[in-house]
């Protein structure tokens, strides 16, 4: 059976974020994700954690600053130096949390910058990435996203991961699918799950459309999750998704899975 991540980026809004992981205790999770933890301090965080019982499944890179409208800079080549300063912290913020993968945002293909040169700049940042991570045993994932969602995503197909992941010739570099982003981008979802489960480190889930809990929307998530079961999955699905209402209110969907 999946075990699920609650997204504290997206789920116990209703509360301060640091706040959120008694929530997502209360609510029955065993592990959480979120964007960034870097606004706060590690051991504060670690508190909470270890007060709640809790794993830390995942978080990103540093990925520029956000509240501007960075979506991740891995992709610019004007900012490759910006990129590699900022492993050695989420390694250090890996560490203190006892969080053994983390997420690279691929970013917005800047202004000027072609889709060649771009990847040209992943590809690097995605090598420098993976090796430091993998010399403090810390997994690498990186993520295709909707272009409906973040216009001008760089990374947006599971065939253009793959490639990448080729590419970079990393062992340390898996993919993070994203049943939602996926389901936009190119449907087919459990096929290309089958295909490529051994490729597939970590997932995450929201319903279509909405982007709000499963059964909200068009996605079989009874059988999609089953599916991944009956593949043999054994990481984490990060809950990472608007609640319709409440979050509270809206994890009743989650019931049949326990």
């Amino acid at each position: 059976m999946a075990k699920f991540a609650a997204n504290l980026s997206m789920l116990f809004t209703e509360v301060d974020f640091m706040d959120r992981f008694e929530a997502a205790a209360e609510a029955g999770f065993q592990g959480v994700e979120y964007l960034f933890p870097y606004a706060f301090d590690a051991q504060a965080i670690k508190a909470k954690l270890d007060a709640n019982n809790l794993e830390q499944v995942l978080f990103n890179l540093p990925a520029g600053d956000w509240d501007a409208g960075d979506r991740g800079i891995a992709v610019d080549p004007a900012r490759v130096e910006e990129f590699q300063a900022g492993v050695p912290k989420a390694i250090a913020y890996a560490k203190a949390l006892g969080c053994t993968q983390v997420n690279c945002l691929a970013g917005i293909v800047p202004q000027g910058v072609t889709q060649q040169d771009a990847q040209s700049a992943f590809v690097i940042n995605l090598h420098y990435a993976a090796n430091a991570l993998a010399a403090e045993g810390i997994s690498l994932v990186i993520e295709a996203i909707n272009t409906r969602d973040i216009p001008g995503f760089f990374l947006n197909t599971t065939e253009q991961a793959k490639a990448i992941i080729k590419e970079v010739g990393s062992d340390n570099l898996s993919i993070q699918y994203d049943i939602y982003h996926m389901q936009i981008m190119e449907g087919d979802l459990t096929p290309t799950m089958q295909q490529n489960i051994g490729q597939i480190a970590h997932v995450q889930l929201a319903d279509n459309p909405g982007r709000h809990e499963p059964g909200t929307g068009e996605i079989n998530y009874p059988f999609v999750l089953n599916y991944l079961d009956e593949l043999g999955y054994q990481g984490w699905v990060g809950c990472e998704y608007k609640p319709k209402t409440t979050t509270t209110e809206g994890l009743g969907w989650l019931h049949q899975y326990r």
